[in-house]
């Protein structure tokens, strides 16, 4: 069995896990580099009997899926992918599994980014570095309103620290609870108020029809000319169009992004180019801890299925592709 680990940024995927336990059964192979097209990664990963997917870094459609006729087994980091058409996997007799990770990484990055946003620490870094010095004034946050989209468990730990920081916390969700919020140091509002209220805005939704371009033109114009944007979540909730013009006409004072509509962000992209954003390159799971437990979770996920025991399922193929699985 050939076991491909797709975009391995960092290149550490090899040292992550005890890879040699699969051992006679599988080889496993890393790849640094990332592939965008269809045409691409079938040639790549067509010989390969299982593939592992760091997040949503590669998009797997239908379309690539019918061009893997060797793929039994699929692997995604957590336990959902947006990026993944499962149900095509479904019916091409492909195990889909996760595995677990931890959640406290993308809330710790977060608050830093909060923190860096209002405080315009990347900006004075910068200057500091041109032999400047204290070029911006920041904001502090005691006393300040905490706005959270999405009090699950990302939400909560960053409702903790909008308290533990003095804030005044408030939280939205589609089905979220006023009791469920006072449960979690927040208080819970509709959309709009959060909005109008608050001086960050921190985003800790799943992406889904419901909440796509949640945040568009219309909702940035609610916010206050000095409030700050915080997006650890995914790109696509807060409309990209809307975000640059509010951006741009200062009609918000920043924001502090992780995640965008296309990833890798390419070059030339507008947001690089403006002054009042803090980016990073979506690492809100980055960290080494994450990264051993998620790639462990792949070793498991393997040895399961080679034993046919499956780890953590996430479907149940109609016909499963069982072709050389050692006994």
């Amino acid at each position: 069995m050939r076991v491909a680990l797709l975009d391995d940024y960092q290149g550490v995927a090899m040292r992550m896990a005890e890879w040699d336990a699969l051992k006679p059964h599988a080889t496993v192979e890393a790849f640094q580099d990332h592939l965008d097209s269809v045409e691409a990664l079938a040639e790549r990963l067509h010989p390969f009997d299982a593939v592992f997917l760091m997040r949503e870094r590669t998009r797997v459609p239908r379309a690539l899926i019918e061009r893997l006729p060797n793929l039994r087994l699929l692997i995604t980091a957590a336990m959902w992918n947006a990026a993944v058409d499962i149900d095509a996997a479904t019916e091409r007799g492909i195990q889909v599994c996760g595995t677990d990770d931890l959640g406290t990484p993308a809330a710790e990055l977060a608050l830093g980014m909060m923190i860096a946003v209002t405080r315009w620490m990347p900006q004075d870094e910068r200057a500091m570095r041109a032999g400047r010095w204290q070029t911006k004034l920041g904001v502090g946050l005691h006393g300040k309103t905490l706005g959270v989209l999405g009090l699950g468990n990302l939400g909560r730990q960053m409702a903790g620290y909008g308290n533990m920081l003095g804030m005044n916390v408030l939280g939205w969700s589609h089905r979220l609870t006023a009791e469920a919020a006072q449960a979690a140091g927040a208080q819970r509002v509709e959309l709009d108020e959060l909005l109008t209220r608050s001086d960050v805005i921190s985003i800790h939704l799943k992406l889904s029809d419901r909440t796509r371009g949640l945040l568009g033109e219309r909702e940035f114009g609610l916010m206050k000319p000095s409030a700050y944007l915080v997006n650890t979540s995914r790109g696509p909730i807060a409309d990209e169009t809307a975000l640059l013009g509010a951006l741009r006409g200062n009609r918000i004072a920043g924001a502090a992004l992780d995640v965008f509509d296309v990833e890798p962000l390419p070059a030339n992209h507008p947001f690089l180019a403006l002054d009042n954003v803090v980016l990073a390159p979506h690492i809100g799971y980055v960290t080494e801890e994450n990264y051993r437990l998620i790639y462990q979770g792949v070793l498991e996920d393997v040895q399961g299925f080679l034993n046919g025991r499956i780890v953590r399922p996430l479907n149940t193929p109609n016909t499963p592709n069982t072709r050389n699985t050692p006994r």
